[in-house]
């Protein structure tokens, strides 16, 4: 059983288009795998997403860590009635990526009424884990019809 609501229904090429003209974009995120329980995403190690010494910046890890967590944190409400909004993101720098890609698997710890909590591993290309890094969302009520 899938924790995703609508699970059946959802597409990796929707979620994509969702991120046109956004960071993901500019920066080429990708979503590539929905399971029952887990979002995948990956990121390239380019131009646009190294420092200086050739590696990952520690803040594109941390924007691949809040896009693939977010994205799966909405995905888990009823979305004409709730979102879910970044609330807290902590991310510990393990290894360096210095080629391909890097993939950020997101998968909960907590999905409550009002808070979910993301652990969100980021690998590089050969799978050794680089980045770890929790997501805390806020879950909101959308006001509809001035209700």
């Amino acid at each position: 059983m899938s924790i995703f609501v609508n699970h059946e229904q959802i597409s990796l090429e929707a979620l994509n288009n969702r991120g046109k003209n956004t960071l993901s974009e500019w920066i080429g995120i990708e979503f590539c795998e929905l399971g029952p329980d887990f979002l995948v995403a990956k990121m390239p190690v380019d131009h646009r997403t190294i420092q200086p010494l050739g590696v990952v910046n520690g803040g594109a890890f941390c924007a691949l860590a809040e896009t693939v967590g977010s994205t799966a944190a909405n995905l888990c409400l009823d979305r004409s009635k709730f979102v879910a909004v970044g609330l807290d993101i902590n991310a510990n720098h393990l290894k360096s990526a210095r080629k391909e890609f890097v993939f950020g698997t997101a998968k909960p710890f907590h999905i409550g009424k009002t808070t979910q909590v993301w652990e969100i591993k980021i690998t590089d290309s050969e799978g050794s884990l680089c980045c770890i890094s929790r997501l805390t969302m806020a879950v909101v009520s959308i006001l509809t019809n001035g209700k």
